[in-house]
């Protein structure tokens, strides 16, 4: 990293030291914890939605994650715990979430919103398979995958989230791919066998 975006971080990890002090003085902190919330809303909500694939659930899982820290607000100690601390609540509430629920909520392609940013063109057949396949997963090894290949966390940091080992993380998320691989290829070679 070159030195401007280093003291990039550190000037956003002082405003966020600053904020997370502000916010803990009850009668004060109102702003400070308005501030907070904006900085990492889209984190919390993002892991929410990538796991949960419905985004009115995954609106309300971010709130009560909010709502909680509010709740254990003098337990943060820094800037770097607050994000430890969202990540690790959010991923267990998500896995807790899709445990309960019998089903997953499932949403045609044409009622699905068109993405804000431009991505690249992808392939339609082949995200859906993906994703079908990514939902047969456990509920851990698909929280895995999420926090690794969507999130672009670390297994050092998924390990820490999810408090495991980082060898169980590398481990799971070897099995998973290969276990992905295998529905992937059988699917895509039902499809070519089809089309011939």
């Amino acid at each position: 990293m070159s030195p401007e975006g280093d003291a990039l971080d550190l000037a956003r990890q002082a405003k966020m030291e600053l904020a997370l002090k502000e916010a803990q003085a009850i009668p004060s902190g109102q702003a400070a914890f308005a501030e907070i919330v904006q900085a990492h809303q889209a984190m919390v909500f993002s892991i929410a939605w990538r796991y949960l694939q419905d985004h009115s659930l995954a609106e309300d899982m971010a709130q009560e994650v909010f709502l909680e820290l509010y709740q254990s607000l003098a337990g943060i100690k820094s800037a770097a715990h607050l994000t430890y601390w969202l990540r690790r609540v959010a991923v267990h509430r998500c896995i807790d979430l899709g445990r309960r629920r019998k089903h997953r909520r499932e949403q045609a392609l044409e009622e699905t919103p068109e993405p804000v940013h431009e991505q690249p063109e992808a392939d339609p057949f082949l995200t859906v398979n993906v994703q079908s396949s990514l939902a047969t997963l456990t509920e851990r090894q698909r929280m895995m995958v999420v926090l690794r290949y969507q999130e672009g966390l670390g297994p050092a940091e998924i390990a820490e989230v999810m408090n495991v080992p980082v060898n169980t993380v590398k481990s799971n998320l070897h099995r998973s791919l290969e276990e992905l691989r295998k529905k992937l290829s059988r699917k895509l070679g039902e499809v070519r066998y089809a089309i011939l």
